[in-house]
């Protein structure tokens, strides 16, 4: 018997076999690259850590990691503690850093306590306490971590997104930008009021580090507004634990 290849029920048998085929590709290829996935997001993580409390390999105006084979040793050497806060308490965890700050944002909507993650570092005598933050820029997430001192004033920062414009928003990753945080004051006279990214600051040269703003990026106002917003929604959560440090 003659088999016709030009029928459509040969097109459509065609055409199910060849997706069978390539979905089981695809799903070994996804299954076999997760761990490594798993490890490149966590070792990204020790980096984005560190180099908030000034443990990275910056030159000139550039931004850089510590490399990847240089991360974990660095990050137990100046990591001393991880904490997880959640519902006022807090119990170490040396895994904090693993917690994904977007899935908690997405329990406490769900009414589900969120679990505060929250690294002590100490470098050159100093203690740093670097919090992960995340919001939305104008295309796509956006997000951060933050080292601040025993008064949440800030001793570095680093900053990422997903898809911001490139040259305009993507800028928050750029040290010119994530340099203007340092030093800046997230309370005033006794209340949390954050950093504001603001548009025609009066103090350009971010001379004064008590006004709770930061220069803008031109061209990115709904990237900029998006840092606030984050900076604000997020770091807010962790006032309760600096007033119980100073207490203690």
């Amino acid at each position: 018997m003659e088999n016709r290849t030009d029928k459509n029920s040969y097109t459509i048998i065609f055409a199910i076999a060849m997706v069978i085929v390539v979905g089981a590709l695809l799903a070994f290829m996804a299954s076999s690259l997760k761990p490594r996935i798993a490890e490149n997001e966590r070792l990204e993580k020790q980096q984005n850590i560190l180099y908030a409390m000034g443990v990275n390999e910056n030159e000139g105006n550039s931004a850089n990691f510590v490399s990847t084979e240089k991360a974990p040793e660095l990050f137990s050497q100046y990591i001393k503690k991880q904490l997880v806060i959640q519902d006022g308490k807090v119990s170490e965890d040396d895994q904090a850093y693993l917690i994904d700050v977007k899935k908690e944002q997405a329990n406490a909507k769900a009414g589900i306590a969120r679990r505060l993650p929250l690294f002590i570092g100490e470098k050159d005598g100093k203690t740093f306490y670097i919090a992960p933050i995340r919001g939305k820029g104008l295309w796509d997430a956006i997000w951060a971590y933050v080292a601040m001192d025993e008064s949440m004033v800030v001793q570095g920062a680093y900053f990422d997104h997903k898809g911001e414009t490139p040259g305009l928003g993507a800028n928050i990753k750029q040290r010119f930008f994530m340099d203007d945080f340092i030093g800046e004051h997230l309370m005033s006279n006794g209340s949390f009021k954050g950093i504001n990214v603001a548009k025609g600051n009066a103090d350009p040269k971010n001379e004064n580090k008590t006004d709770n703003e930061v220069d803008a990026i031109a061209g990115a106002t709904i990237t900029g507004d998006g840092v606030s917003a984050m900076i604000r929604s997020d770091l807010k959560l962790y006032v309760s634990y600096f007033e119980n440090l100073k207490n203690n």
